[in-house]
């Protein structure tokens, strides 16, 4: 054996043993390192569409969800293997035909799913339900998951607005081998609505034809990959690159900064995403996504063309919360993001409660507001403020303009027998015009009461 192939088997060898010592150290063991929650969620939405001429124009719904979640540890050794379960489950309280905001043609309403019966509007069904398994494996600090995922990164976030969460199916890497660098790699294939059991394909706005499933075009192949890296302890640099087959390609880069100024600390997140056409969306109509298109005869409907920027501060004093933003997109198109019709989020700075501000041109400020009860002695209790204004939005009519505000009350016990237990009161009021949107003018409503019991 020469000396260069000894020195590597040698080097092999010590590397294999100082992971078989991380893995031995950090591994409890697949049931003592295992933790499980029982989350349970009461959730009352009340949707006033004022104007529009929609075909509902009160929309209620209330029901009783259940997460209940298992989460193992890790086998001993090298390598280690494991097994996370979720388990969801919605009840529906009060809702029905008429008041669910479904119809003949669109069986998905606010929260539950829905079927029809004898040719009228549609109804919610009494409870719906599922389980999802993620087999996991972890070698040293890079950790595997093949499964039920809930993804939360710049180019891919799950939905957790409504009762039960959004979750996908897929496989996704994570790797923090070298120190203040988070590197992400996943695929994911289907997804599953927060109203619904079915895993569905993926899609975007303009192609999903969330009314008519059968009519819309989807992709079973969505690629993501980005780094987190840690060059200071108040600065983090963030590149994501996200694919949707067939539909566009997204690029990411963002910086967060914390910088602390006299009594308080200031957070500023710089945020850009380039998104153009992948596939079939750069030829095919079918595949088109909306926006606004002057030289296309289809005027509100075609390929991927995006570029949106956002600034973000918040500064935070003595339990205040004072924040400022701007964004602004340019392009043929609306921002993309993966969304099937069933309800959606993404990351950008102007997802709130009722809209996402990322429409063709727009250009659209904001203004925040929160206080944290606690500094005058009632911890856990919370209240905000956020103001939106967007305009400068593309439309055949000329440009158009919308506008947000949201308020936000929680508590949550601190302490004591119900400790943790949540309650929270969300309004948000949006106006438009109907050129921009055929639902028009919305008030919104939701009441959740909250609560999670370890279970180990």
């Amino acid at each position: 054996m020469n000396k260069c192939t000894l020195a590597l088997a040698v080097a092999v060898g010590v590397l294999s043993q100082q992971a078989y010592a991380e893995g031995q150290a950090d591994a409890k063991g697949f049931i003592d390192g295992a933790t499980s929650t029982l989350g349970l969620r009461n959730f009352y939405i009340n949707t006033d569409n004022r104007s529009g001429k929609p075909s509902q124009n009160l929309n209620s719904e209330w029901g009783q969800g259940f997460d209940l979640r298992f989460n193992s540890g890790y086998t001993q050794g090298t390598v280690g293997f494991g097994l996370d379960v979720i388990a969801l489950e919605g009840i529906r309280l009060d809702t029905g035909g008429g008041t669910n905001g479904a119809s003949k043609t669109n069986y998905s309403s606010t929260v539950f799913p829905s079927e029809a019966t004898n040719g009228k509007n549609a109804k919610s069904v009494s409870d719906f339900g599922s389980v999802g398994l993620t087999g996991k494996v972890r070698v040293s600090q890079t950790e595997l998951k093949v499964g039920t995922l809930l993804p939360n990164n710049p180019v891919i976030k799950y939905n957790d607005g409504r009762l039960l969460p959004q979750t996908f199916t897929g496989g996704q890497i994570t790797s923090n081998e070298i120190k203040d660098l988070t590197l992400t790699l996943g695929q994911v294939e289907k997804a599953k609505g927060r109203n619904s059991t079915n895993d569905e394909d993926l899609s975007i706005a303009g192609a999903n034809s969330s009314s008519d499933f059968s009519k819309g075009k989807f992709s079973n192949k969505f690629l993501y990959g980005g780094a987190d890296y840690k060059i200071t302890k108040d600065l983090v640099a963030s590149y994501y690159y996200g694919e949707l087959k067939d539909f566009y390609s997204q690029n990411f880069l963002g910086l967060v900064h914390n910088w602390a100024i006299g009594p308080g600390v200031l957070k500023s997140d710089l945020r850009y995403y380039r998104s153009r056409d992948n596939g079939a969306n750069g030829n095919n109509s079918a595949y088109f996504t909306s926006g606004y298109y002057p030289d296309n005869a289809t005027i509100t409907r075609g390929k991927v063309d995006n570029d949106l920027y956002s600034y973000l501060a918040l500064y935070s004093v003595a339990g205040h919360t004072f924040g400022a933003g701007y964004q602004y997109t340019k392009g043929d198109s609306d921002f993309p993001w993966l969304n099937q019709g069933d309800g959606s989020s993404n990351s950008t700075i102007t997802d709130m409660q009722i809209q996402k501000f990322a429409r063709a041109g727009e250009r659209t400020w904001q203004a925040r507001y929160a206080y944290d009860f606690a500094k005058v002695g009632v911890p856990g209790l919370t209240a905000g403020v956020i103001y939106l204004h967007g305009d400068n939005i593309q439309n055949t009519a000329g440009n158009q303009s919308e506008w947000e505000r949201d308020i936000s009350l929680a508590y949550v016990i601190p302490e004591g027998t119900f400790k943790n237990l949540g309650f929270a009161w969300k309004n948000a009021m949006w106006r438009t015009s109907t050129l921009v949107s055929t639902s028009g003018d919305q008030d919104e409503n939701r009441l959740i009461v909250s609560y999670t019991i370890p279970l180990m």
